[in-house]
Parts: C-alpha cells; sequence; structure tokens
C-alpha cells in the first residue's frame, strides 16, 4: 500500500514515533480505516523500546482532524456499515508511552477528543477547537476536559460547542504551547525527542502515577455507555442527520 493510499503515515525521528493522519482532502477526518490503521501504528511504538515517545499530526496545512466521518457515520446510522465505530480517544489514552499532539488548523470533534488524550498538545497559531457533540446530539469529553481546563470551563465548551482559538487555548490551559504554524511540528518532535531521552521507566511511572491522580476510567466507562444510548435515541439520530446535510449535504439518491 503506497503512502497515498494510507490513512496514517509513519515516520521515525531519533527516538520519536511519529504517526500522521493521512486523509487531507477530508480534513482528516476519522473513519474507520483511519482509526483502525491509527491504533496499530500506535501498538506497534508502544511495544518498540527503541521508541520513547509519539507524536501524533494531520497531513497538510489545514486541519489536525476535523473530526469523525460524517459519511461513514451516516451509513453506520442508516444501518449501511455494521459494527460499531472505534475511537481514536482510546487509542491514545490506552498508549503506555507519553503521546504529543501537534496541531494545526481545525481539531474539532472527535479530532479535538484525540488531541485532549494526547498527554501534551502544541498547537500553531492557526489552531481551532471545538467539542460540538451536543449538537449532534452526543455527549463526548466530559470525563477527561474537566482534567485539563477545569470544570466550569470545560462544561462552558461542553455546553455551548463554542469554537476556541489558539491564543484561548493556551490560556485557558487546553494546549501547552503555541508556536508559530511552520514550526508546530518541529516544536512537538523536539519536545518528544528530550521526553524520550530520560529513563523509560521513569517516564511511564511519572506518566502512570499522574493518569492515577486524576483517574478517568468511572467517568470514561459513564460516558461510553450514555453514549451508545444516546445514539439509539430518535432526537440524536435526527440531529446528527441535520449536522451531516448542512456539512455534507444530502445521501446519495436522494433528490
Amino acid at each position: 500500500m503506497s503512502s497515498d493510499e494510507r490513512c496514517v503515515i509513519t515516520e521515525r525521528r531519533g527516538r520519536v514515533g511519529l504517526a500522521i493522519l493521512n486523509r487531507p482532502a477530508k480534513l482528516n477526518a476519522l473513519n474507520s480505516q483511519l482509526v483502525s490503521e491509527l491504533e496499530a501504528v500506535v501498538r506497534a511504538y508502544d511495544a518498540d523500546d527503541d521508541v520513547g515517545a509519539i507524536v501524533i499530526t494531520g497531513t497538510g496545512e489545514r486541519a489536525f482532524s476535523a473530526g469523525g466521518d460524517m459519511n461513514e457515520q451516516r451509513a453506520q446510522l442508516d444501518g449501511v456499515i455494521q459494527g460499531p465505530r472505534k475511537s481514536s480517544s482510546v487509542v491514545a489514552r490506552d498508549c503506555k508511552k507519553p503521546t504529543l499532539a501537534a496541531i494545526r488548523g481545525y481539531c474539532f470533534g472527535g479530532g479535538a477528543l484525540l488531541a485532549v488524550n494526547c498527554d501534551i498538545r502544541i498547537a500553531a497559531t492557526d489552531a481551532r477547537f471545538k467539542f460540538h457533540g451536543a449538537t449532534y446530539g452526543q455527549a463526548p469529553g466530559g470525563a477527561v476536559l474537566p482534567r485539563i481546563v477545569g470544570e466550569a470551563k470545560a462544561k462552558e465548551l461542553l455546553f455551548t460547542g463554542d469554537e476556541v482559538n489558539a491564543a484561548e487555548a493556551l490560556r485557558i490551559g487546553l494546549v501547552n504551547q503555541v508556536v508559530p504554524a511552520e514550526e508546530v511540528l518541529e516544536t512537538t518532535v523536539a519536545m518528544a525527542s528530550r521526553i524520550a531521552a530520560n529513563s523509560p521507566g521513569a517516564v511511564a511511572i511519572i506518566k502512570r502515577a499522574v493518569d492515577l491522580a486524576q483517574s478517568i476510567d468511572e467517568a470514561q466507562v459513564y460516558e461510553d455507555k450514555s453514549n451508545r444510548e444516546l445514539r439509539a435515541s430518535a432526537d440524536s439520530a435526527g440531529r446528527f442527520r441535520q449536522a451531516a446535510e448542512r456539512v455534507v449535504g444530502p445521501p446519495r439518491g436522494d433528490s
């Protein structure tokens, strides 16, 4: 499979493994193939003793990821595609090694959830964030976001679905740094290299200790269960269909 056909491209920079979301024409939207490939790449890096840190980024200048692939999600809603949707957030959250997100452009919906489930986020000045699940009748993000930006700000972002620019993201602690767009990947790789140069055992213990201090397991179980129930509701289906038609138009074959 050529790099043009792969939804996730890999690259090694010393002890740093890169996972590059590769659907630029679709703003790196998260479809099942991309999430499956991302899972395989991250698991391989996680098992590789020569990799000390992992950087996730997007191809192109327009987007880290604009979110879930709405055409695929609509096909799943209509029963054309069977099986549950995979979550890219789980891929990042379950990784034992440090994960860093290098973010340009759109970081919306599922893309934003992937980013906040990474350990560290470096944003370009053109980065834009949005957690708009409630608009679609879904409720993701509540298990993780309060631990990053605080309870009140998390509720504001999740309740409203408002867009957040890079400067505001830095102010509220959503990202660790904001740098010029042309420097975001190199800045992130440089930080990942510094992390990877440290004791792997010590870094793994620090990551686990921090995660235990801010455990999200119980909240995430509740959130996942509730979202499965929401997706089966008429309200959620109706809201998603309306949103999908605004974004991608009516399904093929419709008049």
